[in-house]
């Protein structure tokens, strides 16, 4: 089978892949957006889950490709292995997955053992990968489970830190956005197999190969940019901290994380608008028409130290601290004098930048990750790390007329002023 991709060109799969690629589980995919409300700022970023699998078989293809030029033994058994792996990687992803999961909380990761279970047990997926002696193989890659048939660097061609999952969301969201940058395709050629693991070779003969480093880097800024430009981006955040409210409240009514296993996006929007609580609806038809809360009060670093930022992280973060930001959402709300769902305190753990622990040579013929090599090269790396961290913020959002009072009260509240003031006069956030 040929198919046409806008950012990788022609795709082509065997009758295998072809075959798992009809499963409904992954058909399912295709309603499921690539970047969640990010279309919002960027109307190009309506790519899906189903093209992000096609794109990551592809450049699974692509390392292993290299690989063999390199001398390494590749052999077909392992390469379907491989590349069934990576069509599926993400069929266990709900309607604005990482919204729900990563910064509200909800439910778990859709990378967890038992999300991954309930796709491949008795499901169509399961039966087509069962029918060509895949399904054990497969499950036991994308849950690290041990295998007999699956070694490690086979699992870290698709699950890893810089693996085919990664060069493919970062050449598709920055194309789809519109940002226009790209990474180099030298980096295929860089990895290698060593001690069983597959790794990105920054040394030959004790002597550091500056292409390599350059663009190992090229990588990590990209990822950096597109996480500040893209995944982080305000008005992404208030819109999907909007859906979130609106889908805890179906939560507690009842609502299950197995009931999003067949959705897609459209379902959970249509699930929000017919709920029976006025509130869902409230957030659902706000979203669908862009009539957003605004970012009333932050808090940001330098402004807020990491001390202080993980005693907000412990005290607002997550689904354990529900009910104490409820709370002062509540009291906001009241003290200003608005409804219900007009307040919304966001506050997201501490994320990691997880792609500076990619594992590379040393001078020694060692593997260590990138971010533990002493090289002063590349301290980059390590900035780039702690700046990504830096990227954390808590807002407290508001409608726009509310918010000048309600930054002044948030201030007496938590007894820190905002790191952000943005012109009341004009109504509104940038775009």
């Amino acid at each position: 089978m040929l198919i046409r991709d806008p950012v990788h060109g022609d795709i082509y799969l065997t009758p295998v892949e072809a075959d798992l690629l009809d499963a409904a589980e992954v058909q399912r995919l295709r309603g499921i957006k690539q970047t969640g409300t990010a279309y919002l700022i960027y109307p190009g970023c309506v790519h899906t889950r189903f093209d992000h699998s096609l794109g990551t078989l592809w450049l699974a293809k692509r390392i292993l490709a290299n690989l063999r030029h390199k001398g390494f033994r590749i052999d077909r058994d392992a390469e379907t292995v491989v590349t069934a792996a990576a069509l599926i990687h993400d069929v266990g992803h709900i309607p604005f997955g990482h919204t729900l999961e990563d910064e509200a909380g909800l439910f778990p990761r859709h990378d967890r053992a038992r999300r991954l279970e309930a796709f491949l047990d008795g499901t169509d997926l399961a039966r087509r990968l069962a029918t060509h002696g895949l399904l054990e193989p497969v499950r036991a890659l994308l849950s690290g489970r041990d295998h007999p048939d699956v070694r490690p660097w086979m699992r870290q061609v698709v699950t890893s830190t810089v693996d085919a999952d990664m060069l493919d969301y970062l050449r598709r969201d920055a194309y789809f956005s519109g940002l226009g940058q790209r990474y180099d395709d030298r980096i295929f050629s860089y990895f290698i197999i060593h001690q069983d693991q597959l790794a990105v070779s920054l040394f030959k003969h004790q002597v550091e190969r500056s292409d390599a480093r350059s663009d190992v880097l090229t990588l990590l800024r990209l990822r950096y940019l597109l996480t500040e430009r893209i995944y982080l981006h305000h008005t992404k955040v208030i819109a999907g901290a909007m859906l979130a409210k609106g889908v805890e409240r179906l939560v507690a009514q009842g609502l299950k994380e197995s009931d999003l296993y067949t959705w897609q996006d459209a379902d959970l929007l249509a699930a929000l608008r017919q709920a029976d609580d006025p509130l869902p609806r409230r957030m659902a038809d706000a979203v669908s028409r862009r009539r957003l809360l605004k970012r009333a009060y932050v808090l940001a670093p330098p402004h807020v130290d990491p001390a202080a930022r993980r005693r907000l992280i412990d005290r607002y973060a997550g689904p354990r601290n529900a009910a104490r930001r409820s709370a002062l959402e509540a009291q906001l709300a009241r003290e200003l004098g608005l409804d219900e769902g007009d307040v919304i305190i966001h506050c997201p753990e501490r994320s990691m930048f997880k792609e500076v622990k990619v594992l590379v040579t040393d001078r020694s013929g060692g593997l260590t990750p990138l971010d533990a090599l002493d090289e002063p090269a590349l301290s980059e790396a390590r900035s780039l790390a702690r700046r990504y961290g830096d990227l954390w913020r808590l807002y407290v959002l508001t409608p726009p007329e509310a918010a000048p009072r309600a930054r002044e009260l948030c201030r007496e509240v938590l007894g820190v002023p905002s790191s952000y003031e943005p012109d009341d006069a004009a109504g509104s956030d940038a775009v």
